[in-house]
């Protein structure tokens, strides 16, 4: 949930970046429209909705991209001068670091937010997913490719320090570029940005209600109050959004290093064999990775307050190893905590069963509840019976010989 209030910041803090650039306009009313719209429109239709607005979405970009590459390949004339100089063309250590840290990033992060996993569930088939993200994959190439390289476009065309230090525009070149265009594009594009935007937000608020329906409440509390939550909870990202002094990037970066640290212990959870993990140990997993960046951070600056720093890093763009080293001491920080937690915990149950004479089943394996009478007689002979005439569901190990348990 954290993730996604980040990524609903981030979302917003764009839109309202794109258009102080566009226009010179303050963004605020703008963004309190498309929430006020997201919300209505959320609410009414549910996360059905968003699968219409990810078609429109599609859509847009599609135009989007066209009509952009057109206009910057008319309209922006490279100056061939530049292009050493802007040592771009050339390898660099950053570079390679990138290989590894963007990998790491990106990757995790998708996977701690909750609407790819709904979109994944939502598939009617295992071949509709794998058919559908293969074409998602390639069209997400293209599209990052031509919109990642208005970058280098930007450099070549204007000269690095144009719009100031790199850092401060990097992350909008692309609007930078569309700035310089005719009128008409520049009012297109911000239209579309707008409604991409609010395709983008209203996933993000779906996933959020079904998270803390889910998740959080375990399904007891009525849908409407969590809609209201949800609701007043895109006041405080508003302000955030319009108010923060950080860049989008650095919004993504602080997401990144939590999913970093907390996802590949997540993994090892869906592991049959690692079935003695719990799930305190894959919340100390993701604390202590988060602890082992700021660890690593304070010894290699050696100074606490860089070390705290480093977990909400303001870019990718440093000529040290502290960025790199906080992807590695994360996903590897907290494995360590991961297993040393285990490690921890079984020692103590070992323990306590010693002291008061009873049997250590730290190392049991789960049972699983048998959902029908035809999977318990495919199990083998003395696996229980299924759920009885009175509706009790059973409980079957297939560890032990197929022990009953009454649930």
């Amino acid at each position: 949930m954290i993730t996604m209030f980040l990524y609903m910041v981030a979302e917003l803090s764009a839109v309202n970046s794109v258009i102080n650039l566009l226009t010179g306009l303050n963004g605020l009313p703008a963004l309190i429209v498309e929430v006020v719209v997201t919300t209505i429109y959320t609410s009414l239709g549910g996360f059905r909705v968003s699968f219409i607005t990810d078609n429109i979405q599609g859509a847009l970009v599609l135009c989007l991209i066209i009509i952009c590459t057109i206009s910057i390949g008319t309209k922006s004339h490279i100056d061939t001068s530049l292009i050493e100089p802007s040592g771009l063309t050339h390898a660099t250590l950053l570079g390679w670091k990138l290989l590894y840290i963007l990998p790491v990033a990106i990757s995790t992060n998708f996977m701690f937010l909750s609407p790819f996993w709904m979109r994944s569930f939502a598939s009617r088939t295992d071949k509709d997913l794998y058919i559908g993200s293969a074409i998602a994959g390639v069209w997400i190439f293209v599209i990052l490719t031509v919109t990642g390289f208005t970058g280098i476009i930007a450099v070549w065309a204007h000269g690095v320090d144009k719009w100031g230090p790199v850092s401060e525009w990097s992350s909008v070149a692309f609007f930078y570029l569309i700035a310089e265009l005719p009128a008409w594009v520049v009012g297109l594009v911000l239209l579309m940005v707008v409604a991409l935007s609010t395709a983008i937000f209203d996933s993000l608020q779906s996933a959020l209600i079904s998270t803390a329906s889910n998740d959080l409440f375990r399904n007891k509390l009525p849908l409407t109050y969590i809609r209201v939550g949800v609701a007043i909870l895109t006041i405080p990202v508003i302000v955030v959004a319009i108010k923060a002094d950080a860049s989008v990037l650095q919004i993504f970066l602080i997401s990144d290093i939590v999913s970093a640290a907390a996802i590949p212990a997540l993994l090892l959870g869906l592991v049959d064999s690692l079935y003695f993990l719990n799930g305190l140990d894959i919340i100390i997993a993701g604390c202590g990775g988060i602890l082992s960046v700021f660890i690593f951070g304070t010894i290699y600056y050696g100074s606490a307050k860089a070390g705290g720093e480093l977990i909400a890093m303001k870019t990718l763009y440093v000529d040290d190893w502290g960025v790199f080293g906080a992807y590695v001491a994360a996903p590897v920080g907290g494995l360590l905590f991961l297993f040393g937690s285990c490690a921890i915990r079984l020692a103590g149950l070992w323990v306590f069963a010693k002291v008061k004479g009873r049997r250590f089943d730290g190392l049991d394996r789960p049972v699983k509840k048998v959902q029908s009478e035809r999977e318990v007689e495919g199990e083998g002979e003395g696996e229980g019976e299924g759920e009885g005439d009175n509706g009790v569901s059973r409980i079957y190990d297939g560890s032990d010989g197929g022990k009953d348990v009454r649930a």
